[in-house]
Order: C-alpha cells, then structure tokens, then sequence
C-alpha cells in the first residue's frame, strides 16, 4: 500500500513570525519566549526550544500584534543565508518567533514529532526564492505534498526514528566535548585574549592581516564539482574558479551565523557572505593560531544591525590580536594539526552515521520502514486511513470502502 499525499496546509498551518523591536529585547524572566533565528544555535536547542535569549508578557504580545503558538510547532529561518543551514526545531512551549522565521502548526491527527522528521528530509533550500536575499514564501510551502499515514504508523515511525537520533544526539555530545579541546589548549598557553596576563604584545588585526571580501556567486553558478566555494555555513558548493591559492581564516560576516570562524582549504573561492583574513604576517601569527585566537575572543563587539546581523571591514578596527613569539606559536599550530587529524578520523565516523540517519529518514517516508508492522496490522491501519481521510475531506479509497 502506498501513501496518499496531501498538501502540506492541509495538516499543518504555515505561520510567519513577528517584527520583534529591539526595545522590547533582552527580558528572560515573562512567560512566553521569543526566539530569533540565533536562538537555534544555542546549546541545547538542536532539537527542541529549550533555551532563551527574550521573553514577552501577553500584553507585549498584543502590543506588538503577535501572538504565541503551541508546543509541537515545528520551526526553521526563511529569509537570508540562514536558510542554507537546513535547521529544523521544534517549540516545547507556548513561544512566538520573530519574521525572518517560519513555523508548521501541526493540526489535529498530525504528530508533531512526525511532522519534524519529515521537515528534516525536506531540502529547504529547494524551497526558497533564489536572489541576493533568499527567501522562503508561505504559499510555496503550502503545497508540498505531505503523506497521509495513519496516527498509530506516525507513532511506530517517530519511536524508531527516535532511537536512531538517540545516537546522533550522543555523536553530537561527544563533537561538543571535542570543540572544547582547542580553546582550552590556547588558554593553558596564551592566556585570555580578553586580559592578555602574559603580557603578550598586541597589534591590531588589520595590521597583521588584510580582511578581504568578494562577489557572492548564485545558486546557479554553483556546480556539484569543482573548487569548493565557502560561504557563512562552510562549504556550500562548488564553481569552477578560486580566488584563494592559499588557506585562510574565514570570518562569517552577514546573517544568522555572523561571527563564525572558519579555515578554508587551498585553491577555494569565497563568496560575499564571508570575510577572508588573507595575506597573514606569518612572522608573528599562523592560520591556526589566528583562528583559535579569534574563536576564544569572540567576535560579538564587532556585529552590527538586528534585522541583519554583519560585520564590515571597519568593524574590526576595533579587534586586537597578541604576539607571542614565533616558536610558541609554530609549537601551538603543529598541536592543533595533530588534534585535527584525529578529530578527522572522529568526523569521518560521525559522517557515517549521519548518512545512515538520512537514508533512514528516506525509509521511513517512502514506506518502507514500518512495511512489516503495517502488514501486522492492516484492519485497524485501515480503520485509521478511513477516519483521516473524512476528517481531511478526502475521497475514500476502494479498499476502505468496506469499512464504511
């Protein structure tokens, strides 16, 4: 038996966020959360809306002509780069969002954790409006087409699914741990950047680099081949020229993931989204040390713009980098190598399982991952598919005819 779709609209409502004034920002203690895009990528949020940055009252609900949606809500960014991030989650709370997000309100007979798994194999880049801003219109994603499976199949489908994410969520625990080990390591040989207590020498950052930026390529430039070309997320495709001979340290410079620090490989080009720190004085710094330098300072004093977020060239005027001496830097840099070689062999793994987990999700939409459990249960399935399909207004199919 195969699955019915429907459009997506028809079991789940399309709802955009809320202009969110930045007057109104910074409260954490009123009863319903207000998230942004960034929220997503705080720890702890990789699935559900656990954590906050802002909270309203309902009466600054209904000052701002909002209004809160119900836990089960699945959420995800669509406008600008943030859409290419592919980020999904869900709202454990009554909550409202603000306008550069989109969530589906699952109706009646929709769970809401089915709802999320099918959200995770949809591209939503494929979704969006190509240009200089991407963005995703609601009336587009009304008219996905959804499967129609029956309320106790979402149910099996969600329990296996959950178990194989159980796996993902420890690999996610473990790359945090991982994460950590960098900085801790600078720390222990150069102190805070932000009190320098060895007494390091300091210089400004464009002095010691040159922050550069380049043309933003279009989706329709990009190619599954090539030289890879990175972007605020990393490497997000690939075009047939570079404007990088060298690796570089890469600054994320617009959007929802502005601040991020990157190292790109040799022979790469970097688009618009993306600041390059080329032409670094490798007398008194390294790619690696330059990196890990900025990733413990943070870059949050240099971003600028609520709506959207960037950092110019001008902004890091104000950014300082200390000079240890060459042979403690070159020391440092062949330690983070050789931690990186081994996190590699980590990432290969977890690459693995996350390409079991997409094949998985593939399954379970297309059928095939409940197959038998549905032959098992065949008589009350059908009870089900009849009652959905009166409540969704659908005509009833021959093979429930019988249960009329």
């Amino acid at each position: 038996m195969s699955w019915r779709t429907v459009p997506l609209h028809k079991v789940a409502s399309l709802e955009s966020g809320f202009g969110f004034p930045r007057e109104y920002q910074g409260d954490e203690n009123q009863e319903f959360p207000f998230f942004r895009v960034s929220d997503m990528n705080i720890a702890g949020n990789e699935v559900f809306m656990e954590n906050h940055s802002n909270t309203v009252s309902a009466a600054i609900l209904k000052e701002l002509g909002a209004r809160a949606f119900p836990a089960g809500t699945v959420i995800f960014p669509k406008i600008g780069a943030a859409i290419a991030t592919e980020k999904k989650r869900i709202l454990t709370k009554p909550a409202t969002y603000d306008n550069n997000v989109m969530g589906a309100v699952p109706k009646a007979g929709t769970n809401p954790k089915f709802l999320y798994y099918w959200f995770l194999q949809l591209k939503l880049s494929d979704q969006a409006n190509p240009g200089h801003v991407p963005s995703i219109r609601k009336s587009v994603m009304e008219e996905i087409p959804f499967p129609v499976v029956a309320p106790s199949e979402q149910f099996r489908i969600v329990e296996l699914l959950d178990e194989a994410d159980g796996l993902r969520r420890l690999r996610r625990e473990a790359d945090a741990k991982a994460a950590r080990i960098l900085p801790a390591l600078f720390l222990k040989i150069f102190g805070d950047p932000a009190t320098n207590p060895m007494g390091w020498p300091v210089e400004p950052l464009t002095k010691i680099c040159s922050p550069k930026q380049w043309p933003t390529i279009s989706s329709k430039e990009l190619t599954d081949s090539g030289f890879p070309v990175y972007g605020a997320n990393g490497t997000i495709g690939f075009y047939s020229s570079y404007n990088h001979e060298q690796p570089t340290v890469l600054i994320t410079c617009r959007g929802a993931t502005c601040g991020t620090i990157n190292v790109c490989e040799p022979k790469s080009y970097v688009t618009g989204n993306a600041m390059a720190l080329d032409e670094p004085d490798l007398g008194k710094t390294s790619l690696e040390f330059l990196a890990c330098y900025l990733n413990v300072r943070g870059l949050n004093d240099t971003i600028t713009g609520a709506a959207q977020p960037q950092i110019t060239r001008q902004n890091l005027q104000v950014v300082t980098v200390f000079v240890p001496p060459p042979g403690l830097v070159a020391d440092f840099s062949r330690h983070v190598r050789a931690i990186k070689d081994l996190l590699a062999g980590v990432q290969s793994g977890g690459d693995r399982l996350e390409d079991a987990f997409g094949l998985l999700l593939q399954r379970a939409f297309s059928g095939q991952l409940t197959g038998q459990w549905r032959e098992a249960r065949m008589q009350e399935l059908l009870a089900e598919m009849r009652q959905q399909a009166l409540v969704l207004h659908l005509p009833i199919p021959t093979e429930l005819e019988a249960l009329s």
